[in-house]
């Protein structure tokens, strides 16, 4: 099995949730990268989502975009996210690591040695932002034959023929977009978003994670009652935006994720 499908099992028998957190590579600092990281498995997250820098993240909101956009001034490529895994693997051998991205730095590369030297650096899993499901089985086969996930992205407006492709060729998780927007937006409706969680989940052949619009310890507890997991992104980037150093963005890291950990192992605990 792969770390992913390891991750998830794990917490199905435990009764837990998994807590995703985003952050992008290169940002606040270049050298805080992997100490962020681990400072977030040390707060509890049993995933990471690496942002992979990008000068048209057409999915992202504010927040993210200019997080971008200060990671690329200092340089920070494909070759460097790669790489910021690579360091990572040499303390953590377990928990697992997803790019989350978009297509362009894939293709320029092409998908056979793109997957590659991400499996070589220790990646599980790619999120393709702008990558449409009729168009992602080179991509997904290319990436299969080196053990990577291809996870796919569903959404409010996903239409029933989409959603049925999506559920069937579902690798690692299913990652739901809460609303329909970009990320950092603060119109989190957990109990319409809880409907479709519910309806995808009993179709999907892998666990359904929900992302956008989660905040703070209470919305990840509300989206966690119907979810698998929950993604934090935009809030987390926005607290480590300021940090001085590495150490800095490390402790925010962990003080902004723990209460997060906290609320998700209450939610399902029993009454």
């Amino acid at each position: 099995m792969s770390r992913l499908d390891n991750t998830f099992s794990a917490l199905s028998a435990l009764g837990r949730k998994a807590l995703i957190p985003f952050v992008t590579a290169g940002d606040p600092s270049l050298e805080a990268t992997v100490p962020v990281m681990h400072a977030l498995v040390e707060a509890g997250a049993d995933l990471i989502e690496l942002g992979v820098p990008f000068s048209d993240p057409m999915a992202d909101g504010p927040t993210i975009q200019r997080s971008s956009e200060r990671a690329l001034a200092r340089g920070a490529g494909l070759r460097y996210v790669l790489d910021c895994v690579r360091a990572f693997r040499e303390r953590d051998a377990d928990t697992p690591v997803v790019l989350m991205g978009y297509l362009n730095p894939v293709e320029i590369r092409g998908a056979a040695r793109f997957a590659a030297e991400a499996a070589q650096a220790g990646v599980d899993g790619v999120l393709l932002v702008d990558l449409p499901p009729e168009e992602a089985d080179e991509f997904r086969a290319a990436f299969a034959a080196h053990g990577i996930a291809l996870i796919p992205l569903a959404s409010p407006t996903t239409g029933e023929a989409r959603l049925t492709r999506l559920c069937a060729d579902a690798q690692g998780y299913l990652y739901y977009v809460s609303f329909a927007g970009v990320t950092g937006a603060d119109r989190l409706d957990a109990g319409a978003a809880g409907e479709r969680l519910r309806t995808l989940r009993a179709r999907s052949r892998v666990p359904v994670v929900a992302g956008f619009g989660i905040r703070d310890a209470a919305s990840a507890a509300a989206m966690a009652r119907e979810a698998d997991g929950v993604v934090v992104g935009s809030a987390l980037v926005a607290a480590l935006a300021e940090a001085a150093d590495a150490a800095e963005a490390a402790r925010r890291a962990g003080a902004f994720l723990a209460p997060l950990r906290a609320a998700l192992d209450a939610a399902v605990q029993p009454a």
